[in-house]
């Protein structure tokens, strides 16, 4: 996967139109798993918000690792990270996220998000941003346009789609001197989510927080723990975990503090997550069957967790979400659907 990343505000100009439509969101979400019953943010109709910042966990973080660990699964699935209480009761994460942990009920863990494609970044990624698949030839536009001009930009910290951006301009925001900076953690990440809640407070509507701009020859997600251009391990999250946990929970409480939470959707989330075993090498690799997604702000119910996945972290126990209707979900509820043409 090779993709370039720089800061950028975006107008569409032109693109085509996703395919589907709230009749066709409606129809769908009624005869699946996730029906109206799963929870007010996973159902219709949906109350629409202002604005949406959409983090992309590049590389696609374990579940078991993050914010589904299985304490009690075999040695060679379990997590090598303990298993931390959070302020939600019965629900854990791992011990790299304590900053979440207390701050839980702040926000909603999907646990179900699974897709059933090649569990390879590209597809992952387009399904993640566009809900679809491109041709070789295609110019799909991600979830935040609705194939339409907008009537404000949308600021991007990194473009990670294959094809379809069109219309960008260069943009930047200015952190090094911002006041809240400290809070954000000393990471690229944690500035891009303060650049972000900076482009949010000065109009801009939509924004595409990448937090890596790659995965290979550098750290990410993406823990293989192959060596080469894939030497992500599992150690690496002691890192990667905490980058998150202080940098998210600092986003949150800065949105809060300014009054822009209430009408602004964050979406974290991983283009796949990890497989249950751990690999020969003790990392993991890429597997779509299940993984976790998390979701503030904008009514979403805060201190609650949608679905579950089985006792290996696997696949979906209850209440499975594909990722293609989470992409409808977050469409729907930033008023960007289109209507099928």
């Amino acid at each position: 996967m090779s993709v370039h990343w720089t800061c950028h505000a975006i107008e569409f100009l032109k693109g085509n139109a996703m395919p589907i439509s709230r009749r066709d969101f409606l129809q769908t979400a009624a005869g699946s798993a996730i029906g109206l019953a799963v929870s007010p943010v996973l159902a219709n109709p949906l109350p629409q918000t202002k604005n949406c910042i959409f983090i992309v966990l590049t590389g696609g973080p374990g579940q078991l690792d993050t914010w589904d660990p299985k304490p009690e699964a075999p040695a060679e699935i379990r997590s090598p990270f303990a298993a931390i209480p959070t302020r939600i009761p019965g629900v854990r994460f791992t011990e790299l996220f304590p900053h979440m942990a207390a701050n839980a009920h702040r926000f909603q863990v999907v646990r179900s998000v699974h897709h059933t494609a090649a569990p390879i970044h590209e597809t992952g990624l387009q399904l993640l941003q566009t809900g679809q698949l491109s041709g070789p030839d295609e110019s799909i536009p991600h979830l935040l346009t609705g194939g339409k001009l907008l009537p404000g930009p949308i600021g991007f910290t990194g473009v990670n789609l294959d094809r379809g951006q069109t219309g960008l301009t260069p943009a930047s925001v200015d952190v090094e001197q911002d006041r809240s900076r400290e809070t954000f953690g000393p990471s690229s990440f944690g500035d891009d989510c303060l650049r972000a809640c900076r482009l949010i407070e000065r109009g801009t509507r939509n924004v595409v927080v990448n937090m890596f701009t790659e995965v290979y020859d550098r750290v990410s997600w993406d823990c293989h723990a192959a060596g080469g251009s894939l030497a992500t391990s599992l150690d690496d999250y002691r890192a990667i975990g905490p980058m998150f946990d202080r940098a998210y929970v600092a986003l949150l409480t800065e949105l809060e503090q300014r009054g822009l939470l209430q009408d602004t959707l964050v979406v974290a989330a991983g283009e796949f997550g990890r497989t249950p075993k751990r690999n020969p090498l003790g990392g993991r690799d890429h597997w779509a069957g299940v993984w976790s997604v998390l979701l503030a702000g904008a009514g979403v119910p805060g201190g609650t967790v949608v679905g579950s996945s089985d006792r290996l972290g696997s696949e979906p126990a209850s209440e499975p979400v594909k990722l293609e209707m989470l992409n409808a979900m977050i469409r729907e509820k930033i008023g960007q659907t289109s209507s099928t043409k």
